[in-house]
C-alpha cells in the first residue's frame, strides 16, 4: 500500500493537542517531551494523539524544533495568541480539541484523564490546573490566594479541552481580544454547556507545570498589581491596551 493510500486508511486522531508558539525555540522541547509521555500513557495508543504547533511569526528556530520533534507546523501570521489557537483548531483532526502553551510541561497521566471526563457526559470543556515551577513566598501567595476564585468559576489554566463540535459551535477563540482570550473561551462554553446541563471541568491529579518566566521577569509579586490592569479591561470592555498586551503578553523578552 502506498503512503497516500495509508493515511486514507488511518483512523482520524482521538486528541489534537495545540501549542501557541512564538520564539519558543528553548522552552518548547521540554513541552513537547511532556506530550510525548504522554502520549505513549495513553491507552489508546500515541498515533490517536496528534500534535499541532501554531507558530505565530517567529522570528526564531521555533516551527524548525516543532517539525524536528515531530509536531505538525502551522504558519499564522495574525500576531494575536487567539488567532494562533483558532489557526491550530482549524487544522486539527481530532476529535477533542486540546490547548497549552509553549512553555508549559503536561502531566504522563494528561489524556487518559481528558477522555474519563470528557467520556462522563457531565461537562462541556474543562482544564487540567497548573503548578508554578517555581517556589517562593510570592509565587506561593499568588498560587493560593487564585485558587477560591478558580474554585467558583471553575475557569483554570493548564491543558484546556473541548469537543471539536462544541469549539465550532462557539467560533473558538475570539480573535478581537488581545488577551483574555482563554478566560472567555472558557466562559462562553460554560455558557453553552448550562443550556444542556452541563458545567465545566477541572480535572484532577494531572496539572501542568506552569512556566515561571514572568514571575523572573516581573517579580514575585507582580501579580497583586496585574489584576487592576485586567479588572479595568474587563469593566471598560477594552481588552485591546496595546501597551499591556506588548508589555506583558507580547514582547516580554523572550
Amino acid at each position: 500500500m502506498n503512503t497516500t493510500a495509508a493515511a486514507m486508511n488511518s483512523p482520524a486522531p482521538k486528541f489534537s493537542i495545540i501549542v501557541p508558539a512564538y520564539n519558543e525555540e528553548l522552552l518548547l522541547p521540554r513541552l513537547l517531551a511532556s506530550i510525548q509521555t504522554a502520549r505513549e500513557s495513553y491507552s489508546g495508543g500515541a498515533a490517536a494523539i496528534e500534535v499541532i504547533v501554531a507558530d505565530n511569526t517567529s522570528s526564531d528556530g521555533t516551527a524548525a524544533v516543532a517539525e524536528s520533534l515531530g509536531a505538525k507546523v502551522v504558519k499564522v501570521s495574525k500576531r494575536c495568541i487567539a488567532a494562533a489557537r483558532n489557526a491550530g483548531a482549524r487544522v486539527a483532526q481530532g476529535e477533542i480539541l486540546c490547548f497549552i502553551d509553549a512553555d508549559s510541561e503536561i502531566h504522563p497521566n494528561t489524556f487518559n484523564a481528558i477522555e474519563k471526563t470528557v467520556r462522563s457526559g457531565k461537562y462541556i470543556a474543562g482544564s487540567t490546573g497548573l503548578l508554578p515551577e517555581k517556589k517562593s513566598l510570592g509565587v506561593f501567595v499568588t498560587f493560593w490566594l487564585m485558587q477560591p476564585v478558580i474554585w467558583l468559576t471553575r475557569i483554570d489554566a493548564g491543558v484546556i479541552f473541548c469537543k471539536r463540535e462544541d469549539f465550532e459551535t462557539i467560533g473558538g477563540y475570539d480573535e478581537t481580544r488581545l488577551y483574555g482570550e482563554d478566560v472567555m473561551f472558557l466562559f462562553a462554553m460554560r455558557t453553552l454547556g448550562r443550556r444542556r446541563g452541563q458545567r465545566l471541568g477541572r480535572v484532577p491529579g494531572v496539572k501542568a507545570l506552569g512556566s515561571a518566566r514572568k514571575f523572573d521577569q516581573f517579580g514575585d509579586w507582580h501579580y497583586f498589581g496585574f489584576p487592576l490592569q485586567a479588572l479595568k479591561s474587563l469593566v471598560t470592555g477594552n481588552w485591546n491596551d496595546e501597551k499591556l498586551a506588548q508589555r506583558y503578553w507580547y514582547n516580554s523578552g523572550r
